[in-house]
């Protein structure tokens, strides 16, 4: 397409990617997008008129110039929506198409055009799975004689047919598998058409990530040798693993080496993603696993790792690193063997579970050391309590929403009125709690057995318990969750309480404080600086979008478009209330949107960004780029893939690298860059809990 500037054009503002740049002169007209994505379909009447519909479409347009091609000197304006009408002898004309745009510039392209009153010949179509989504099919068509095809996608008994031009494609997407009979019908200016028919196999293929979740996949494994893999309903469903299937591993006799392999539909994809991970929950400690990889078709060429199972009797996510693999072979088959070496007898102490078998582009980072705000939800946190006066805290499922995981404490029999948890280990938190004049409150959210219940909070310094100040809240409800402040304002004379120039870095929790145990059990969760007088309405990291105060002004660029809503996939691996959505639509394929944020990101500490994604597919790409408040050019950036598709995975982004030296301020998300979208679900992302660790 060629494309022409045709009048004046107003001063204004220019995205590029997201760097945001004032022009006082005509050399913004150089850098303005034209109207693009030019094009016409064609429509006729059968009875020998001649008669045809042309309807003009594009991005950013005015109106539109149509040139009839046929020797018609004037050419006919239309507006965007409209069409025109006209009537052709038979032939074949190119009738070229002018699309003048909003902004004053032009896109012009010509289009074929067969007007004939025979029947169509030569009708064939092909039908085409589209690579990047199994459910979706491409349509293409040509014969001789025919100005526009009709196709009929076979879902429907009542679907209206889609129109289709020779020399272009439409899709469809299945809502389910199954086979489908797809017909393309010709038409011609004449009353007879022609027809054909051809059958497209919708399949759901076998790919990693391997979850066992779907009614609709054939997770049909080869066993060998002893071992005997099935898929079962998750008899260990615990925050280390919350899923409702997982796979089972039973090791019989007679070989040392008895295991299972798995066949996927297609190779696996080891140009970005190298390192395996595997939930396993295993009977003992020390057993090992292997896992390798297997050619379709020969089994010599292969690649594996053996790793040690470290727990037992609970969820433990085991890291493969495949990174030396050879990238030049191709890989179909995934192979497990437990306790390579060693015969099973098919007994519990053989039997094993896996589940979510996925490839990841880097090594999990270590453990960190806990930091407000308190979610127990990120993989890398270590979120060990440290009880005493005979408290017993652990790891547990929201009895509200078993996609939530939280702590469980119960005061038993025997405990002391003064029975606590730590919130993490002895040496508190990896930051000091952030009080200022302003925010001296803290909060918990609480699932309590009884309302009157006194729960105390105490903050101190690790080092000196000497520098320490606590307070009491009380439940108001019974088996519910409500969310309990804790104001360290004062003391209960007046007398101020928090010393705002001393370090408090640990707090402790009490519950049912004052009181012996009696074996209450009490669930709670999200421990944070909260409310009025505790965090002050500030937007900065980390980003979970619950705040009814903050405004979280996304800046959308290029096709981008982020809002803010409800969670509409809200479940097992984010229960927020709120959540942030990217639709890409069409326009560039750097399409995304910014967010700035209030002060500057502290990198000085933290350096390993976190965020919750649920895609529509597997292999998307995501973007999370920081950049200066003012200049575009000071930035870092991390691209990752997701894993899952239809659930939420948490990515983590490592910024190790980053000059600190630099100042920066705004959060940038590209999703799937270098492709632009097309605002279908298929280009459709949620994202929560942007969080630096």
């Amino acid at each position: 397409m060629k494309r022409i500037l045709i009048f004046g054009l107003s001063l204004g503002l220019l995205w590029s990617g997201c760097k945001k740049e004032s022009f006082d002169d005509t050399e913004f007209a150089e850098n303005v997008s034209a109207p693009d994505k030019l094009s016409a379909m064609f429509d006729i009447t059968q009875d020998n008129t001649g008669k045809v519909t042309i309807y003009p479409n594009g991005e950013g347009m005015a109106y539109y110039l149509v040139h009839f091609g046929d020797g018609t000197q004037q050419p006919q304006k239309v507006t965007p929506g409209q069409k025109v009408e006209h009537t052709y002898s038979e032939g074949n004309y190119s009738v070229r198409l002018l699309g003048i745009g909003v902004n004053g510039l032009t896109t012009e392209t010509s289009q074929a055009l067969t007007v004939s009153f025979k029947a169509p010949e030569n009708l064939d179509f092909t039908a085409a799975i589209d690579p990047s989504n199994p459910f979706r099919v491409n349509v293409s068509a040509s014969a001789d004689f025919e100005t526009v095809f009709r196709v009929y996608f076979g879902e429907d008994d009542e679907e209206e047919p889609v129109s289709l031009l020779e020399g272009s494609s439409v899709g469809h997407s299945y809502a389910q598998t199954g086979t489908y009979t797809i017909r393309v019908v010709a038409l011609s200016g004449g009353q007879a058409t022609t027809e054909l028919t051809k059958e497209i196999t919708i399949v759901n293929p076998l790919l990693l990530p391997l979850d066992f979740e779907s009614t609709t996949l054939d997770y049909a494994w080869g066993n060998f040798g002893g071992g005997v893999a099935s898929v079962i309903n998750n008899p260990q469903v615990n925050p280390g693993n919350p899923s409702s299937k997982v796979g089972q591993m039973i090791k019989y006799a007679p070989e040392p080496w008895g295991g299972a392999v798995i066949s996927l539909s297609q190779p696996i994809d080891f140009s970005a993603n190298k390192i395996f991970r595997m939930k396993v929950f295993s009977p003992r400690a020390g057993a090992t696993v292997l896992l390798k990889v297997e050619n379709i078709s020969d089994g010599g060429i292969f690649y594996e790792l053996q790793q040690p199972i470290t727990k037992a009797n609970e969820w433990e996510d085991l890291v493969f690193d495949f990174s030396a693999i050879n990238t030049g072979n191709t890989y179909q088959k995934v192979v497990l063997i437990f306790d390579l070496g060693t015969p099973g007898d098919g007994s519990s102490n053989f039997t094993f579970l896996f589940d979510d078998i996925r490839l990841v582009n880097s090594l999990p980072p270590t453990d960190s050391q806990i930091s407000l705000p308190v979610t127990f939800d990120s993989e890398n946190v270590d979120y060990t309590m440290t009880n005493f006066g005979g408290n017993i805290t652990e790891d547990a499922l929201d009895p509200a929403n078993a996609g939530n995981n939280v702590k469980k404490t119960t005061k038993p029999n025997g405990a002391e009125v003064w029975a606590g948890t730590t919130i993490g280990t002895p040496n508190g938190f990896a930051q000091k709690i952030p009080f200022t004049a302003g925010a001296t409150k803290m909060s918990v959210r609480v699932y309590s057995p009884a309302a009157g219940i006194p729960i105390l909070l105490k903050v101190e310094n690790h080092t000196a318990a000497n520098i320490s100040v606590e307070t009491l809240s009380t439940t108001t409800v019974a088996n519910a969750w409500e969310t309990l402040e804790f104001d360290f304002t004062n003391h209960s004379d007046g007398t101020p309480a928090l010393n705002l120039s001393a370090v408090y870095d640990k707090a402790s929790i009490f519950f049912d404080f004052g009181t012996g145990g009696t074996g209450k059990v009490f669930y709670w969760d999200d421990v944070q600086m909260a409310g009025s007088g505790g965090t002050p309405d500030v937007l900065g990291l980390p980003l979970n979008f619950e705040s009814a105060t903050l405004d979280y002004a996304f800046v959308n660029f290029d096709g981008g478009q982020v809002t803010i809503l409800d969670n509409p996939v809200s479940g097992t691996g984010n229960s927020s209330a709120k959540v942030g959505r990217m639709v890409k639509n069409a326009g560039q394929p750097w399409g995304g949107a910014f967010l700035s944020l209030d002060a500057p990101i502290d990198f000085s500490v933290k350096k390993t960004f976190t965020m919750k994604v649920y895609s529509p597919r597997v292999g998307a790409k995501v973007l999370l780029k920081v950049e200066n408040q003012t200049d575009g050019g000071i930035a870092f950036e991390q691209e990752l893939t997701t894993t899952k598709s239809g659930e939420w995975e948490t990515l983590s982004f490592n910024y190790s690298a980053i000059n600190t030296a630099n100042s920066y301020q705004k959060i940038v998300l590209i999703f799937d860059l270098g492709t632009p979208g097309d605002g279908s679900a298929n280009f459709t992302w949620y994202f929560d809990d942007i969080t630096l660790n």
